[in-house]
């Protein structure tokens, strides 16, 4: 692979590596992943055995097209391997809290721009864009994101970064789902827009006495919690939220160092959104096959769409 690892890396790695040890091994497993049932041509929409021809191309034996299995994808047209790409996909959704930019060119011994630009490819990869929306009970709030201010404002007219949260409610006890989104300020437009395009109609919808949710009544069953006239401090009166909040605050300051810059948060709450729905699972490979899988059927991602920060549109921000 990439980099090589220390004497004594667990022994599931090095089934990895010998699993994925070339190009041509990790093109097969994309194959898999991308078309279960056998190829399907990108052109004429048929399913049938290509031909193979050299540096992986595959041409359908209906309509001659030519492709690859990366055409269409994240992978499109990249000249970083297939094997770098495998690499840094596993230790993304191996290591507890995943990695940063830096920490994942210290560990392959790759450049920062390339762990840089994977990295956020695989982000705009880990959101699908059919992902449900939420249901039940919801608790939702917002949070301030960002460095201490010496003398500036507290609460909602902070010039801190806005994020609005969304948290299913289990019970007895327990959290669900969850949706985050980067909110340009509290307003009823902001948090109204959010709330119609992540919980479905209907459900329980449980804020705070913030005017910004008012005007929801006619679509959910609005609980309303005045902070100011409840008896219980907010962590307790909405503790999904305050969990939530205080799980992303540590994993920015933890993993990424506090070191983001607005155009790119939504990018990392989209990451901790992949991480924080898929606690329950543990199974490291489901993980890596899962990004795979997504990877394969999300569209290219350019440098020039990730530089200065990835345009999410409703339907991408709708895991």
């Amino acid at each position: 692979m990439a980099a090589t690892k220390p004497t004594g890396f667990p022994l599931f790695y090095r089934a990895f590596v010998k699993m994925f040890g070339d190009n041509a091994a990790c093109a097969t497993y994309l194959e898999r992943v991308r078309w279960p049932n056998g190829f399907v041509c990108p052109a004429c929409q048929q399913q049938q055995e290509p031909w193979r021809q050299t540096r992986g191309r595959l041409v359908c034996p209906a309509c001659h097209h030519q492709s690859t299995v990366t055409a269409g994808t994240i992978f499109d047209k990249t000249r970083t391997p297939l094997t770098t790409w495998f690499d840094a996909a596993w230790h993304v959704t191996t290591a507890k809290n995943g990695m940063s930019a830096k920490t994942l060119e210290q560990t392959m011994g790759i450049s920062y721009q390339v762990a840089w630009h994977m990295l956020h490819r695989f982000r705009v990869a880990m959101v699908r864009a059919s992902r449900e929306q939420l249901s039940g009970e919801v608790e939702v709030d917002e949070t301030m994101i960002g460095g201490v201010e010496t003398g500036s404002k507290r609460g909602r007219g902070t010039s801190k970064e806005i994020v609005v949260i969304a948290v299913e409610i289990k019970q007895p006890k327990g959290f669900g789902r969850i949706r985050m989104r980067h909110v340009p300020n509290a307003s009823a437009k902001s948090l109204r827009t959010f709330v119609r395009e992540t919980i479905v109609a209907n459900s329980i919808l449980c804020t705070d006495g913030w005017k910004g949710y008012n005007g929801l009544s006619s679509e959910y069953v609005h609980r309303q919690t005045i902070l100011s006239a409840s008896d219980d401090p907010a962590h307790v009166a909405m503790p999904g939220v305050h969990q939530v909040a205080s799980l992303l605050k540590r994993w920015l300051l933890g993993t990424h160092q506090g070191a983001f810059s607005k155009e790119h948060l939504q990018s990392y709450l989209e990451e901790f959104t992949f991480r924080f729905n898929r606690r329950t699972s543990h199974s490291r490979g489901q993980l890596f096959h899962r990004l795979l899988e997504q990877a394969v059927s999300t569209p290219p991602v350019t440098q020039e769409d990730i530089r200065y920060g990835y345009a999410w549109d409703t339907e991408k921000q709708g895991t």
